[in-house]
C-alpha cells in the first residue's frame, strides 16, 4: 500500500526549484540554469527555430497524463500538451514492486495516485537524456524510489535527483527486470528487458532501437528529428545486444511497438539498415549525377 501522503503530496509542492526546457522537457536547477540547453544545443535535439531559449516552470502549470493499460502488468503514462517531446513513460509491474521506465516531462497528482496504486515504485530508468523529464519530482512524489542514470550520461545532468543511481552496463534491477545499456544514440542508451506476465517477455526500448510506424520494424539513430544514422556496425552492434534477451514484444518511447515476434524484427532491421547504409543498395537510388 502506498504511503497516503506522498500520494496526497501536489506535485507543485514537489517541483519548487526545478525549471524546464521548454524544448525537450528535461529538468533543470532553476537557481543555475544556462544561457541555452545543452540537450538542445547537442547534434541529437534541436533548438527552437528563432533561437530563443525558453524556460517552463512547471510548479505553475503542467500537463494532464492518462495512465494506459498496454498489456497484463505493463502500463503507458501519455501526456497531454505541456512541454517537450511527448515521450510515454511506461510501468512494469512485478510482485517485488513497479519500475519506471523513461520519465514523463509531466506530472499530477492523479497520475501519481494511479502509479502509486500500482505498487510501490523501485527504480526510475531513463533510457537516455532525452528522457529525463521530471525525474526529480516523480521520485520524490513516490517514496524517493532511486533514479537510474547511466554514468556514462551523466554529464547530461541539469539537476541531480535525490536518490541518484549512477549505473554500468548490465544490472537486475528487480526478478525478472534487467537493465542493459546497448549504446548508439547515446553513449549509456539503455533497454530493460522484463520477462512479461506471460513468459514471452517484453522489451522496453526507449529509442535506442525504436519501432517503425509499420509494427514490423525498427530504426536505428543518432538522431530521430536530425534524420543522423548509425553506422551499420553499430546497427548490429546494438541489435545484437539486445537480442542476448528472449522478448515477443518491443515498446519504444513513444506509442510505437512491434507486437509479436519482435526479437527476430529487431535483427532482421539491423541487417537492413547496415545494407543500406553500407550502399547495398545505391542502384535503387537512381542516376542522379551519373555523367551521360
Amino acid at each position: 500500500m502506498a504511503d497516503p501522503l506522498i500520494m496526497n503530496n501536489h506535485p507543485a509542492e514537489l517541483l519548487r526549484g526545478i525549471a524546464q526546457c521548454a524544448t525537450c522537457g528535461v529538468e533543470y536547477e532553476e537557481a543555475s540554469l544556462p544561457a541555452v540547453c545543452p540537450v538542445c544545443a547537442d547534434d541529437r535535439q534541436y533548438l527552437p527555430l528563432d533561437g530563443v531559449q525558453r524556460w517552463h516552470e512547471p510548479a505553475v502549470e503542467s500537463a494532464g497524463i492518462e495512465v494506459v493499460e498496454l498489456e497484463e502488468r505493463l502500463f503507458a503514462l501519455r501526456v497531454d500538451g505541456g512541454v517537450g517531446i511527448g515521450q510515454e513513460a511506461k510501468v512494469l509491474v512485478t510482485d517485488a514492486g513497479t519500475v519506471m521506465v523513461d520519465v514523463p516531462s509531466a506530472i499530477t497528482a492523479e497520475a501519481v495516485a494511479q502509479v502509486a496504486a500500482l505498487g510501490p515504485l523501485r527504480a526510475i530508468i531513463p533510457s537516455h537524456p532525452h528522457m529525463f523529464g521530471l525525474q526529480s519530482a516523480w521520485s520524490a512524489a513516490l517514496g524517493g524510489a532511486e533514479v537510474w542514470v547511466a554514468r556514462a550520461d551523466a554529464g547530461w545532468l541539469g539537476r541531480a535527483p535525490e536518490n541518484l543511481r549512477l549505473w554500468d552496463r548490465e544490472e537486475e534491477v528487480l526478478p525478472g527486470v534487467v537493465a542493459t545499456q546497448l549504446g548508439g544514440h547515446f553513449p549509456g542508451s539503455a533497454v530493460v528487458h522484463w520477462e512479461a506476465a506471460d513468459g514471452r517477455g517484453v522489451l522496453l526500448s526507449g529509442d535506442t532501437i525504436a519501432p517503425n510506424p509499420d509494427g514490423r520494424t525498427a530504426a536505428f539513430m543518432y538522431s530521430y528529428p536530425n534524420r543522423i544514422p548509425l553506422s551499420g556496425p553499430v546497427a548490429l552492434r546494438v541489435a545484437d545486444g539486445a537480442a542476448r534477451f528472449a522478448f515477443d514484444r518491443l515498446y519504444g518511447n513513444f506509442a510505437g511497438a512491434i507486437l509479436s515476434d519482435a526479437r527476430a524484427a529487431v535483427l532482421a532491421s539491423a541487417a537492413r539498415h547496415a545494407a543500406w547504409t553500407s550502399g547495398d543498395h545505391d542502384d535503387l537510388t537512381g542516376p542522379a549525377g551519373a555523367s551521360d
